[in-house]
């Protein structure tokens, strides 16, 4: 590298000048600190390049391998927590049942009144967000979009005070576990109402 060492002083017809004078330590060891040896490179060979990959690669395939049992693993949940929703409705609707007068069936579910006659249980069929489908009933066949079916079996003798039932939902609806049919799930409730 150079510097200017004097300045020529200007006049109108002559030219400014500058002269360098040569320092020769400066621009050697410039020159030195750029250049790149080959040993003071730092990269990754191929090698751990290769098993990093590796790695990785394993690491993704664990991770998109569990995202089907996660997604059954939420639908069997939310599935649960309708069918537990299902059952509240069906006891509250039960409770309501017992204030009624004779001969009149609840106002819901169309459940019958005073079910210590009751002998058979009755089906309610619901959709896919737990909504009860109307007039479906003790149907003998499930509508076409129900997703659970609800088996209200009244227990016998009821206790004075208590009438009892035992409330089953399964899903799907087309299968029935009286007849022998394994569901794929269900949630069972036991309730006792007070008279």
């Amino acid at each position: 590298m150079e510097t200017p060492a004097a300045v020529a002083p200007a006049s109108a017809s002559s030219p400014i000048t500058i002269h360098y004078r040569s320092t020769s330590v400066l621009p050697r060891l410039a020159l030195l600190n750029m250049k790149r040896h080959l040993h003071e490179t730092a990269a990754f060979s191929l090698v751990e390049v290769t098993l990093a990959m590796g790695i990785a690669a394993f690491c993704l395939i664990t991770v998109f391998a569990l995202l089907p049992v996660t997604l059954k693993t939420q639908q069997a949940g939310i599935q649960q927590t309708t069918a537990n929703t299902i059952c509240s409705q069906i006891v509250a609707d039960l409770s309501a049942d017992m204030r009624l007068p004779p001969g009149q069936m609840s106002k819901q579910f169309n459940l019958h009144g005073h079910w210590a006659a009751q002998g058979t249980p009755d089906i309610l069929y619901f959709a896919k967000d737990g909504t009860f489908i109307p007039n479906s009933t003790n149907q003998s066949t499930a509508p076409p979009d129900s997703v659970f079916r609800a088996t209200v079996t009244y227990l016998q003798p009821p206790v004075e005070t208590t009438s009892l039932a035992d409330i089953t939902v399964s899903w799907p609806a087309q299968v029935d576990p009286l007849a022998g049919g394994v569901p794929v799930g269900k949630v069972e409730t036991f309730a006792a109402i007070n008279r």
